[in-house]
């Protein structure tokens, strides 16, 4: 398990990255890098630490840049553009698990267990999960910890990977009146 939080551009490159290594992903939609974007790479920086991993073209390393002057101490992983290419695409989607995983090792990467401190019945008891207002809840929730709205799988990952306690967790809860 990779410690940091690690930034792609899009979901294909999540696909790739999950295929090397277990790690908390966040995609930025190519250029479409928005405020919310951006504030969920800062609450990762601040609790877990980035890694960004974009593509090794012009696009890529604009999009680098971007989130570089934006979020401040982040690391940064690099593939050769001959690592990531196959036939005319170029992208990190297109590399290896291998080369994928000495990427991330040349960033210096943080291995660490895996976190289980929040579970399925964590998101029953608080009603974000099987309740008609779950979706409402785990919005109004995701905002106030700074992980952004997902489904109640993706949620409780969240809540893992990203270091927040039960009390955060709880205060959080009681904060917005949930």
């Amino acid at each position: 398990m990779i410690k940091e939080v690690i930034v792609v551009e899009g979901r294909d490159d999540i696909t790739a990255v999950k295929r090397a290594v277990d790690a908390e992903l966040i995609a930025v939609g190519g250029f479409g890098i928005n405020k919310k974007v951006i504030d969920r790479i800062k609450e990762a920086q601040k609790r877990q630490g980035v890694i960004v991993l974009t593509d090794p073209d012009f696009a890529g390393d604009k999009i680098r840049r971007i989130i570089s002057k934006r979020v401040e101490g982040i690391k940064h992983a690099y593939i050769t553009q001959s690592e990531g290419t196959k036939g005319d695409d170029i992208g990190v989607e297109n590399a290896e698990p291998e080369v994928i995983i000495k990427a991330l090792e040349k960033a210096k990467c943080t291995v660490k267990e895996k976190r289980e401190e929040f579970n399925i019945q964590d998101m029953m008891f608080f009603k974000l999960v099987g309740d008609p207002n779950s979706k409402e809840r785990r919005d109004k929730l995701g905002k106030e910890l700074g992980i952004g709205y997902c489904n109640a799988n993706q949620f409780i990952s969240r809540l893992n990977n990203f270091g927040i306690t039960k009390e955060e967790f709880v205060k959080a809860i009681k904060k917005i009146n949930i």
